[in-house]
């Protein structure tokens, strides 16, 4: 306990460190203060009842990723995920348009023109999804005061506008604070429910509704699913790399031995959050125009959390993301020209197309089991917690979805931090773990 002290006190001697910290914490207080602010004309009692008749469902998973906020259907009700969905629309794009294409290829000048297009294109998938979310709260009784024009307009107005000022923070986060500012974003809003679901919890335990045996049960299962997401996130093949003998001037530099680490699971909680997003999108608009078209009514049901359809879909897509985005990531070409390039080659491998087709195997290898592994993780708590009858808030908090959200995020931010603690001579959080974080799976 005292080493994890000294740590801590080390994160704060650090300037550059410290400023990075604060400024990530006043970044995210701002999330939490604009989670709180609610659209003009809104009833709030009516609001509320809405959500408890429902019982969370899809406006409740909704829900979960914007901190609270569309159940108050404040300025941040859509949260992050339009600017998410662009990502995903963009990237997916990528493969396929010769433009975007070459913009990828570009360094950083296309790095920053493919940012320029995502902000451009969260601006249209946030008025869409306001429009849809607007619409479904006009079709519901006393919810809204004076559900006019004006109202439609000043909601779709304020809430793409909280979209992007959320989006703006992200940015800020990634650039000048600590860890990836749009997952701590997600992350915050997931923890903020905390609260709530244990107050829910102990509601239900006094009432005699919740064994709290089981309860207990179900906390040890959660507990060694972390443990397995942990190992997940952490392991890695390590490919063996030769660097050949140099000559510089009037210096020979003799060979060396490195290695190549690649992670079981490259791609983090990006699937996770990649897979969430997509089924969002199209169930939230078939919710919202649900009592204009039935059939869009029984669509939005079977895309609801927890459904046969949802779960079989959420973990097809998890495997897809982790496929494609390890293919963006670690493209096996680029990772082949690079080390011919710089002298680099796999022994007993030819360097060129040789080296890229055996680094793609190795992949395909790794990646499969790993997407698997991360897609089951994702269904099994959610599939738990409904046996066990959970409260809705805890019932989501401990969804695969929202901790595995949790421990990635974790991970990528202690991570960051580490390497800063590292750089200066301090010991970092996981210095115990180096043997996990190398171990070779």
């Amino acid at each position: 306990m005292a080493k994890q002290s000294n740590i801590v006190m080390n994160m704060f001697k650090i300037p550059e460190l410290r400023k990075r910290i604060f400024f990530t914490l006043g970044m995210l207080v701002i999330v939490r203060v604009g989670a709180y602010i609610p659209v003009p004309g809104v009833d709030a009692i009516a609001l509320e009842r809405l959500f408890t008749q429902t019982g969370g469902g899809l406006l409740g998973f909704i829900d979960l990723f914007a901190g609270g906020a569309l159940r108050r259907f404040t300025l941040f009700a859509l949260g992050i995920m339009p600017y998410i969905s662009t990502s995903i629309i963009l990237q997916l794009l990528t493969v396929v348009v010769p433009v975007l294409e070459r913009l990828s290829k570009e360094g950083e000048s296309g790095r920053k023109k493919i940012q320029q297009i995502t902000r451009f294109g969260t601006v249209v998938v946030s008025a869409i999804q306001a429009y849809a979310l607007t619409v479904f709260m006009k079709s519901q009784p006393d919810v809204i005061v004076n559900p006019g024009l004006g109202f439609t307009i000043n909601a779709i107005v304020a809430i793409s506008t909280g979209t992007l000022f959320l989006m703006w923070i992200g940015e800020q986060i990634t650039e000048r604070g600590i860890g990836n500012g749009i997952s701590l974003i997600i992350f915050i809003g997931i923890v903020a429910r905390v609260p709530i679901a244990l107050k829910q919890t102990y509601d239900q335990i006094k009432i005699g509704e919740l064994n709290p045996i089981m309860l207990i049960a179900s906390f040890g299962i959660f507990v060694a699913i972390i443990a397995f997401v942990i190992l997940e996130q952490q392991g890695q093949r390590r490919i063996p790399i030769q660097h050949a003998k140099k000559v510089v001037g009037r210096k020979i530099y003799s060979a060396q031995a490195t290695h190549l680490p690649l992670k079981i699971n490259p791609s983090g909680v990006i699937p996770i959050i990649f897979a969430s997003s997509v089924l969002i999108f199209p169930a939230q608009i078939a919710k919202s125009l649900g009592a204009r078209a039935p059939f869009l009514d029984r669509i939005a049901a079977l895309l609801s959390p927890g459904n046969a359809l949802y779960l079989t879909l959420y973990a097809l897509l998890i495997i897809f993301f982790t496929y494609f985005y390890t293919q963006i990531q670690l493209n096996p070409i680029d990772i082949a020209d690079n080390l011919k390039k710089v002298g680099g080659y796999i022994p007993g491998i030819r360097p060129g197309a040789n080296t890229s087709s055996y680094l793609q195997r190795v992949l395909n290898r790794i990646v499969l089991p790993g997407s698997i592994f991360l897609a089951l993780i994702a269904l099994v708590p959610t599939i738990i917690q409904r046996w066990l009858n959970l409260p809705s808030e805890m019932a989501y908090l401990m969804g695969g979805t929202s901790l595995l959200i949790m421990v990635g995020v974790d991970l990528d931010t202690m991570k960051q931090i580490e390497s800063h603690l590292l750089m200066r001579h301090y010991d970092g959080f996981m210095k115990g773990g180096g043997k996990l974080r190398g171990r070779n799976l």
